[in-house]
């Protein structure tokens, strides 16, 4: 029987492990008395393994990349001369530049998305709060409600993931399995009272300086003298007071092993390293990726996974552009397009330890704080484009790209639409809420704490 954190009587291993945020896959509910099972799920529940989960920063002109079939005021770009074959949804002609194509990437699997959008399943109309008769184009409560579901600084998303994957259990009873991971700002892993201790580590520099093991420096004698006085304390001690004790040293020895993993050459990910691991090397992750910030957390990303970290946050940005958006969003949707086509190629390069590559185990999720407009015009009258109440703002067009999309034959589907001419919906609108429900769902969380009145979704599925 799993435990109760609010009822747990003493800091055993398991208990820490859980404060450190050590992620665990959802128990089994026992179905013999009970018809349905206890909380709303998916038919791909748990079979996702690993997210990767980006922001576009500071608001994303989605009708400029993944919703480009609209009126031109809306995609001043117009559409890419072609796309893969069995594409429904219409990227912007943004999204098939690829000045960064050379020889040595297309070697190693890399093309422009557009011949891969069928790779990718749409959902053009993702609302922040569908309750609500306007788009919240304020970036403080925008920021919130893509962090959290509401417009306040509640629990952030990841820190909800880590709770909802507090009962797996490592393959190998000593092992330690990583958390989700925040790599830069810190709102998806906000989190107070009970859920505080299921926060996620926030870096924001990576395990470069992570160079030095306090009990490797100690010689042998050392060490053995340490672990026998533990022993001798512990064996002083009535039985019944005991376990505090020994979850006090065995949380050393948990630390011990994140140091041990923390300091792996693999999360060197600067170390030119030619040395395969899972497949593909250090040296060649960087040259597929870049060397820029983003470029560098999704390099991390995908060598966290190896330790069996089940899910990364991270930003690319930034994209509010109220001012020449004309002339720069073109150089920053090239950047996102490398890094696009960087993961389309290294997930399926990779093998994973438990079968099939990384592509079949990982899902690539893409969103903002909300779109953008210029109310009426190709720009507004600074070349940009700005934020207010209409759809334009209230849109989150997300992408989709990963094993389950390919498993489940999505990939390429569109999920919804808008008119061409005022964006209005013409399909499903989806809650924000609802969105990261079926994202905790894939992963196997237990999400039965929130969002109640909310539901994942199929449609992803096929």
């Amino acid at each position: 029987m799993s435990e109760d954190p609010k009822h747990t009587a003493g800091p055993d291993r398991r208990l820490f492990l859980k404060g450190l945020g050590v992620a665990t896959a959802s128990v089994a509910m026992p179905r013999i008395w009970v018809p349905k099972p206890a909380f709303a799920q998916t038919e791909g529940r748990g079979a996702v393994k690993h997210l990767i989960y980006v922001r576009l920063s500071g608001g994303f002109r989605f009708t400029a990349a993944f919703n480009g079939g609209v009126a031109e005021r809306f995609n001043p770009w117009g559409r890419p001369a072609k796309t893969a074959d069995g594409t429904e949804w219409t990227p912007s002609e943004l999204l098939g530049r690829s000045p960064w194509l050379d020889g040595a990437l297309s070697g190693l699997g890399m093309k422009p998305v557009t011949e891969f959008t069928n790779d990718i399943a749409l959902l053009p109309c993702v609302d922040h709060e569908p309750t609500s008769g306007s788009a919240d184009g304020n970036h403080n409560t925008g920021l919130m409600r893509f962090n959290t579901g509401y417009a306040s600084n509640g629990t952030g998303i990841f820190t909800m993931l880590n709770y909802g994957l507090r009962n797996r259990e490592p393959a190998n009873p000593g092992d330690v399995i990583l958390p989700a991971f925040v790599l830069g700002g810190g709102g998806m892993g906000n989190g107070t009272g009970l859920y505080a201790g299921y926060r996620p580590p926030v870096l924001q520099d990576g395990f470069e300086g992570f160079g030095f093991d306090a009990a490797k420096s100690l010689p042998g004698w050392a060490r053995s003298m340490s672990a026998q006085v533990d022993k001798n304390v512990l064996n002083r001690h009535h039985p019944t007071l005991r376990p505090p004790i020994d979850g006090y040293i065995q949380s050393r020895e948990a630390t011990a092993r994140y140091n041990a993993i923390f300091n792996d050459p693999a999360l060197q990910i600067s170390n030119a390293s030619d040395e395969a691991v899972d497949g593909i090397s250090n040296t060649e992750m960087a040259t597929m990726f870049g060397n820029s910030g983003t470029a560098r957390n999704l390099r991390l990303a995908l060598r966290l996974f190896h330790f069996g970290c089940p899910a990364v946050f991270l930003n690319q940005g930034g994209y509010d552009m109220h001012s020449d958006e004309e002339d720069n969003l073109p150089g920053r949707m090239a950047e996102l397009n490398q890094l696009i086509s960087a993961l389309n190629a290294a997930l399926k390069r990779m093998t994973h330890p438990s079968g099939g590559t990384y592509w079949d185990h990982t899902l690539v999720v893409f969103g903002s704080e909300f779109g953008r407009t210029t109310r009426g015009g190709k720009f507004n009258s600074a070349g940009g484009s700005d934020h207010g109440g209409d759809y334009a703002t209230r849109w989150m067009s997300m992408p989709f790209m990963g094993g389950v999309i390919s498993a489940a034959g999505t990939g390429g589907r569109s999920f919804g639409g808008v008119s061409r001419e005022d964006l209005s919906p013409t399909g499903k609108v989806y809650s924000y809420r609802a969105t990261m429900k079926t994202l905790l769902d894939l992963l196997g969380c237990d999400h039965t704490e929130f969002f109640p009145a909310d539901e994942p979704f199929n449609d992803l599925l096929g």
